[in-house]
């Protein structure tokens, strides 16, 4: 992100950019950002393409035509699928490139072994988005309240973000409702966070094994009542369910060989914080448990399928068998 910052600060540019990984609030920022700097209000030399199955022999056609009068011809491409199969033939383009052309690709997941990420890599310059970490969430929360001239104290972040998780997008669109909300206000207020914020679909989820753990069956009913109501379809709820017992086993299992949070954190792909949360849940419950909770899981995903059971009744049946 420095080089791509310091790039538009000198107006000296790679010829081929990459932006990369999980989170897509700032992968978008950067192309926003690198879009305004490479071609200013040109529209007649710039070009998108969205999606797989692109026609990469028509974007290096594309890509050897001259621009029109302007310095240069910019194409960007986003979640193209390029970087992890198909990518072979514009690896090949790009390793000597129309040298008024260039290239902005934006995309969610990359092979670092392809052809294709390791001439972009030597060409050009990638930058990878990765989950960020709670200090700087709560630094950047702060300094967009502060912007529509909103406080808020640290204790009020956290609970935000215990509902929002991680990801800047919804961050964002969570912080627009709070500051319409809070519109006459100048401190955003834990209440504030109650009475406006969406609660994730997977802290529903964190919340219904909290409620197994402490084998209150009739909330843990309750709160699988609430995602139904939110017309939340049963199988992908038996998806979450068994995806935080897998997580939370393998949480267990690397707190038990020693890591601390922030290894445990990237081996399970999530920031710090996150596995704190992770362990702390995972104490909760016996290493055989968890196991037997994700057998059941495969249990109910089977029953479902070969119709012994309707979907709303495996998990119920689900719940109560595992408490």
């Amino acid at each position: 992100m420095k080089q791509i910052n310091e790039d538009i600060k000198q107006g000296i540019f790679k010829q081929i950019y990459l932006l990369y990984g999980e989170e897509r609030y700032l992968r978008r920022q950067y192309r926003d950002r690198l879009q305004k700097a490479l071609c200013g209000d040109d529209d007649m030399n710039v070009h998108f393409y969205e999606g797989k199955d692109v026609p990469v022999g028509q974007i290096i056609d594309l890509a050897e035509t001259l621009p029109f009068l302007a310095e240069r011809r910019v194409i960007f491409l986003t979640d193209s699928g390029l970087f992890k199969s198909g990518g072979e033939k514009m690896a090949e383009y790009l390793q000597a490139p129309c040298e008024t052309t260039f290239f902005v690709f934006a995309e969610g997941d990359v092979d670092k072994r392809s052809k294709l990420y390791k001439t972009v890599q030597k060409a050009g310059y990638a930058a990878e988005f990765t989950v960020q970490d709670e200090n700087t969430l709560k630094r950047w929360i702060a300094g967009v309240l502060a912007k529509d001239g909103k406080k808020i104290t640290e204790k009020t972040i956290l609970l935000f973000l215990s509902k929002t998780g991680t990801d800047m997008e919804n961050i964002r669109m969570e912080l627009e409702k709070l500051i319409c909300y809070c519109i006459d206000r100048e401190t955003v207020t834990e209440e504030d966070v109650e009475a406006i914020c969406t609660t994730r679909i997977s802290n529903h989820i964190f919340d219904m094994l909290n409620a197994i753990a402490a084998r209150e069956q009739r909330q843990a009913l309750e709160l699988y009542y609430d995602l139904l109501a939110l017309k939340e379809p049963p199988m992908r709820i038996l998806f979450l369910l068994a995806r935080q017992c897998n997580m939370l086993l393998q949480a267990k299992a690397l707190k038990a060989k020693g890591y601390d949070n922030r290894t445990i954190g990237a081996k399970l792909g999530v920031p710090p914080f996150i596995a704190g949360k992770y362990l702390t849940q995972a104490s909760k419950f016996k290493t055989s448990s968890l196991r037997n909770a994700v057998e059941k899981c495969v249990e109910a995903e089977e029953a479902v399928k070969t119709g012994r059971m309707n979907d709303v009744m495996s998990i119920e049946i689900l719940i109560l068998s595992v408490l």
